[in-house]
């Protein structure tokens, strides 16, 4: 009868871990199961209970490292920028003069149509600009200073 219960708790911290996707209720999941293991071979309660806590926190110590190490890579990756974020801020080659009415630019070996970020400037075919914005395809690109 024990071995059902430690089941049941088992299956509906699985459930719950569905809904949360944490990975953290799914260690005590695991230990439900040991539990129900133990319960179903004879172990007493207390014994059950102690299978149950140790095989949780033996869980949770052994994927801290993973979780860990996916966290910095999460943080790097959010930090470097994707997408139009990675293009802020970069460099531009002027390909076709470039000023308030448009222009083009070849950022990362793709080209973008671009606008002077300030109206009055006006950039020759063979400059480098910096990319200060992207509105929708167009980059606002400003004369850089390097």
């Amino acid at each position: 009868m024990e071995a059902v219960l430690w089941i049941v708790l088992g299956v509906v911290l699985a459930v719950a871990e569905i809904f949360t996707v944490s990975l953290f209720l799914i260690m005590f999941a695991v230990g439900a199961f040991a539990a129900a293991g133990a319960a179903a071979l004879g172990a007493s309660v207390p014994v059950q209970a102690l299978v149950f806590a140790v095989v949780s926190a033996l869980t949770l110590a052994a994927s801290r490292p993973a979780v860990r190490r996916h966290r910095e890579k999460t943080a790097e990756t959010d930090q470097e920028g994707f997408g139009l974020q990675a293009i802020e801020g970069s460099n531009a080659l002027v390909l076709e003069q470039v000023d308030a009415d448009g222009g083009m630019v070849k950022i990362d070996g793709e080209m973008w149509t671009a606008r002077s970020y300030d109206g009055t400037q006006t950039f020759a075919p063979g400059e480098r600009v910096r990319v200060i914005e992207v509105k929708g395809v167009t980059a606002m690109v400003w004369r850089d200073d390097i």
